[in-house]
């Protein structure tokens, strides 16, 4: 079991990944937020990448893929919150990926699950039902958030393979973290500056503030469980930061004003899938 003071570390971090998510739905330009987003997430990664060795030669054909996945995985997260709430598309995305993952492990892998696992596994899909049929079948335009949030959640678990990979092949898996950061953020460099130039160049505009404020966070989440997960059990770690898909549905409900069919059918759904992957991932 992780320490008190790790636990609440854990839980900040699942804050703070949540709260970067609402500052990308609420903010006005949600393209630029998220590129500033990105570029935040360079600037830690440049100076990283000046203080730390460089990856192993093998890791660089991880962090290629990786870095196009987490484009797919942006587009698709982006295109969600164009058409959903953040208290119906985040629980999605985020729950659906660890469900792929331990779907496929089992299915493909012959990884059985143990009994409390299979728990897990049938409360969190129970609340992924929930969340995805909360309106009926999904028909055209309310099909789309499900679509994309979904779709999110496939990327997510495609880079947590790659990562995983990668990290591994790297030596250094805080080498591979900046430098991922690093080629993410170069890309975007060259849209803002040709997009927007006077924008980019003054730093002008609220999706500056906007994107600033959601880097740090996201920043901040990671950093969180990097550093708990150096002094607790892995495992204990990442299911206690899917506790984020609660703090997510609490916001976009209490603070966002999100409505939907029912807001306290979506916030229980949402415990109800960081239940089953609390249950999923310690089993």
């Amino acid at each position: 079991m992780l320490q008190p003071d790790l636990v609440f570390l854990v839980l900040l971090a699942a804050l703070a990944h949540a709260g970067w998510n609402a500052v990308v739905k609420a903010s006005g330009a949600r393209n630029r937020t998220f590129a500033v987003m990105l570029l935040t997430g360079g600037a830690v990664g440049l100076a990283g990448a000046l203080l730390l060795p460089l990856p192993a030669p093998q890791a660089w054909v991880y962090l290629a893929i990786s870095a196009v996945v987490h484009y797919g995985y942006y587009g698709f997260l982006l295109l969600a919150y164009r058409h959903g709430d953040l208290s119906h598309v985040y629980p999605l995305a985020r729950g659906s990926a660890p469900l792929a993952v331990a779907m496929g492990a089992w299915l493909l892998a012959g990884e059985l699950l143990t009994p409390l696992g299979v728990a897990g596994l049938g409360l969190a899909s129970a609340g992924l039902m929930s969340l995805a049929f909360e309106s009926g079948f999904p028909r055209g335009n309310a099909g789309k958030p499900v679509f994309y949030a979904l779709g999110t959640g496939l990327l997510i678990a495609a880079y947590t393979v790659v990562d995983g990979l990668g990290v591994r092949a790297s030596r250094a898996p805080l080498s591979y973290i900046v430098w991922l950061n690093l080629i993410e953020a170069l890309p975007v460099v060259l849209w803002l500056a040709v997009r927007w130039p006077e924008g980019f160049v003054r730093g002008s505009g609220p999706w500056w503030r906007h994107g600033l404020i959601g880097g740090l966070l996201a920043t901040a989440a990671y950093g969180l469980v990097i550093y708990a997960m150096s002094r607790g059990g892995m495992a204990h770690v990442s299911a206690l930061r899917e506790t984020s898909t609660l703090f997510a549905a609490l916001i976009g409900t209490l603070i966002l004003g999100e409505k939907g069919a029912s807001p306290a059918r979506r916030i229980a759904a949402a415990a109800m899938v960081s239940g089953g992957i609390l249950a999923l991932q310690l089993a």
